[in-house]
């Protein structure tokens, strides 16, 4: 039954009357009576007879149509188990909501399109530069379930090479799903893709789609008309005839974590189907994850890799500035904070008629301000929010309560002239196009995202994750502000710094003669020369190692617990914890609530879970006022 209850989260027993007997098959959604109230739920299997004495009647089929796949449904309960989370929570993430006008429409004869085409061999030209590339493709095209996790070399077409190997799949007759982080993302592998297979041959699911579109698209996946999945996290769960790969590229973008309960990561969804469904796996990107280290090392998975000889040629020239860099003499170099060398390599690009990348941490005009005297941050005076200038004509206002601040004063010195804190993106764009005049400056952000930008001279501002391709690749990267992402209190901190770099520094033109990179950092910290030698293996390795010593995840599993301090002592006094659990903490939540932290070795993790849910359904069995929320391996521990 859909329903939030931790107590509930079990199958309950009802007759199928006569006249429902057709319609009510497994999968399909049902009402029933519960508790004196009509309630929604799914049909999930037919049995002869019932332990239950007096069950009660189903009362309504809502719709014939059985969207929950039998596979799906299992996978269902392995990610609720997992997460200490209910199946409704779940199942509420893996089946679209309903849309009565997308299933009334003349769907046509189930199977697979027309107008695609099925590979009957797959050239393995581009997996070349991988010596166990190729080997991959055949294992595919064969029907066996190989698993890899894929580092990616600089400049590589990663939604081609995907592409590749989703057509080795299909060549063998089977399907797949692969989840990427976002839009700009999806439409290079939609592209990608139709480009390989022909129209007609996958889908695109999308929370963006609309839920008319999202709902045809799930359609046409459940009746095997398409044997390819593609889209952001809402795709983990798709459903596929004969599944034979599940895929996910750059695993360590935070996107890929779902924000609603029970917080699954999708990574993680789809190596728990690979595993349950004997389906081969694939984990990409530029950088690598400790949790995909994790699966190199346990001899889970298997590395694809290139070999240094292959890195060394197809790297761009990477040089950092060390720690005290000097800014170049040029008045406008010295305003946009510019480095001489990197001053140097964008001056050097825009005389080739060659695009600049410049990513900058921070986006707006100035994020965060001080007073220009005692260099004090400046604070809101209602709500002690960060102030922030908005423009370069604007007026101090709270980023969190919004009031504006246009007569502040510092408490400590009395002063009321301010300077910049941090540098946002806009003043980035405004200062470098003072320092480039009659230069094209473009910005990519929150507020406009951009997909393509022209090959020719120009500056793009980005922040990270937002840098868009160029036209035959940037002739310099500029990585400002490094101490922004290495600096931040965050278990994570190295490895997406290094996976934001790693993105950016792959859209220069690549080999030593294309082009130039510059990030403003010292070479020595290790985020640095991972870079520096294109190098994730190695920097995944040594964050695994240091998270085995200290005890942090991957290599324990740990579980939040966030609410009112006696709501989360409640819990976990009535929790069973397997032996040798760590309850650490409390540290202090948002809105006056704590946290507390559980940390067991991983092969209690079951255990945990089961006793955090077990605990969770006792507290709703007493209607227990205020909530708790439980997390399983978050992605923020502090």
């Amino acid at each position: 039954m859909d329903l939030p209850l931790a107590h509930l989260d079990r199958q309950f027993d009802y007759l199928v009357p006569a006249e429902l007997d057709a319609q009510a098959q497994p999968g399909v959604r049902v009402k029933v009576r519960f508790a004196g109230q009509l309630v929604a739920g799914w049909l999930l299997e037919r049995v002869a007879e019932s332990d239950h004495p007096r069950p009660l009647y189903l009362e309504k089929v809502v719709s014939p149509v059985p969207v929950l796949a039998p596979e799906v449904a299992r996978l269902a309960r392995a990610v609720a188990d997992r997460y200490a989370g209910s199946l409704a929570d779940v199942l509420r993430l893996a089946v679209p909501p309903r849309h009565a006008r997308v299933e009334k429409e003349d769907t046509g004869p189930s199977g697979p399109a027309d107008g695609g085409r099925t590979p009957e061999a797959v050239d393995p030209r581009g997996w070349r530069d991988y010596p166990a590339g190729p080997a991959l493709l055949r294992a595919l095209t064969d029907g066996r379930a190989p698993r890899a996790v894929w580092s990616a070399l600089p400049g590589e077409d990663w939604a081609a090479r995907y592409a590749d190997a989703v057509a080795a799949v299909v060549a063998g007759g089977r399907g797949a799903v692969v989840v990427v982080a976002d839009a700009r993302d999806l439409e290079r592998l939609d592209t990608a893709l139709t480009d390989v297979l022909g129209p007609g041959r996958h889908v695109c699911l999308s929370a963006a789609l609309g839920p008319a579109r999202r709902y045809r698209a799930f359609l046409a996946a459940r009746r095997g008309d398409v044997p390819v999945v593609i889209g952001t996290r809402a795709a983990m769960f798709a459903p596929v005839d004969r599944l034979g790969l599940v895929a996910i590229w750059d695993d360590g973008d935070d996107l890929h974590a779902e924000p609603r309960a029970p917080y699954p990561h999708a990574r993680e969804v789809l190596l728990t189907r690979a595993q349950l469904g004997e389906a081969a796996a694939l984990v990409g990107g530029y950088a690598r994850t400790a949790e995909a280290q994790l699966l190199v090392e346990t001899r889970w998975a298997r590395e694809v890799v290139a070999d240094r000889a292959t890195v060394r040629a197809r790297m761009p020239a990477i040089a950092p500035t060390g720690d005290d860099p000097q800014l170049a003499r040029d008045p406008g170099a010295a305003s946009a904070r510019l480095p001489s060398l990197a001053w140097t390599a964008a001056r050097d690009a825009l005389r080739a008629d060659l695009p600049v990348l410049v990513q900058v941490p921070r986006r707006g005009y100035l994020p965060s301000i001080a007073c220009a005297d005692c260099r004090m941050p400046a604070r809101c005076p209602h709500c002690a929010g960060p102030l922030a200038l908005p423009a370069a004509e604007g007026v101090p206002a709270c980023r969190w309560c919004g009031r504006v601040a246009a007569a502040y004063a510092c408490p400590e010195c009395g002063g009321r002239r301010l300077r910049a804190a941090v540098t946002g993106a806009r003043r980035t764009a405004e200062e470098l196009g003072r320092a480039f005049p009659g230069v094209p400056v473009r910005t990519s952000g929150r507020e406009e995202v951009l997909s393509v930008v022209p090959g020719g001279a120009g500056l793009v501002i980005a922040t990270p994750g937002a840098e868009p391709v160029a036209d035959g690749g940037y002739g310099a990267v500029l990585l400002l502000d490094s101490w922004a992402l290495l600096t931040r209190a965050d278990l994570r901190a190295g490895e997406e710094a290094l996976r934001r770099w790693l993105a950016a520094v792959a859209l220069a033109r690549p080999g030593a003669a294309g082009g130039r990179v510059v990030v403003v950092a010292d070479g020595g910290l290790a985020p640095v020369q991972a870079l520096l030698r294109w190098d994730a293996a190695w920097f995944a390795a040594r964050e695994l190692a240091e998270r085995r010593e200290l005890g942090f995840p991957p290599a324990v599993r740990m579980a939040s617990v966030t609410g009112p301090a006696d709501a989360v002592a409640d819990l976990l006094a009535g929790a069973r914890l397997p032996a040798g659990a760590e309850v650490l903490g409390p540290v202090p939540a948002d809105e006056g609530r704590e946290r507390m932290l559980v940390r067991v070795p991983r092969a209690r993790a079951a255990a945990l879970a089961e006793a955090l849910h077990a605990a969770a359904g006792q507290r709703t069995a007493r209607k227990a006022v205020d909530p708790v929320r439980l997390q399983v391996d978050p992605l923020s521990l502090f």
